[in-house]
């Protein structure tokens, strides 16, 4: 996997770093990569990080949610944290959700929601 991507594990959790100058060919190789550590890892989540990315177009849109979908189909629930209001923006403008996915505003308020914590 390129250094676009980053995935570690934690408390059962995938957490993915997606950095800003990720390729298509990079979110392929990543969307790969974190099929197989699902499984591997028996995960229970995946939390998505893409504070980093500025803007998305389509193909990233639609990676982010397939990377979702195949997640679910794996019984590991997804969060997307970290959005940006441009790329918020640019996905409603694009037609596109996420809809297998629940975003979080950061990877704190993504764990708190895993463990069942309120936001207080």
């Amino acid at each position: 996997m390129s250094s676009a991507s980053a995935i570690y594990f934690v408390e059962g959790v995938l957490l993915v770093a997606i950095q800003e100058d990720i390729s298509d060919t990079d979110i392929l190789d990543l969307q790969e990569a974190l099929s197989e550590r699902v499984m591997d890892e028996a995960a229970r989540a995946v939390v998505m990080d893409i504070s980093a990315l500025e803007i998305v177009d389509t193909f990233v849109g639609r990676i982010l949610a397939q990377l979702a979908s195949m997640s679910k189909l794996l019984d590991a629930q997804t969060y997307v944290v970290g959005m940006r209001p441009a790329v918020a923006m640019t996905l409603v403008e694009l037609g596109m959700d996420l809809p297998e996915s629940k975003t979080a505003l950061s990877l704190t308020h993504a764990l708190r929601d895993l463990r069942g914590e309120s936001r207080g």
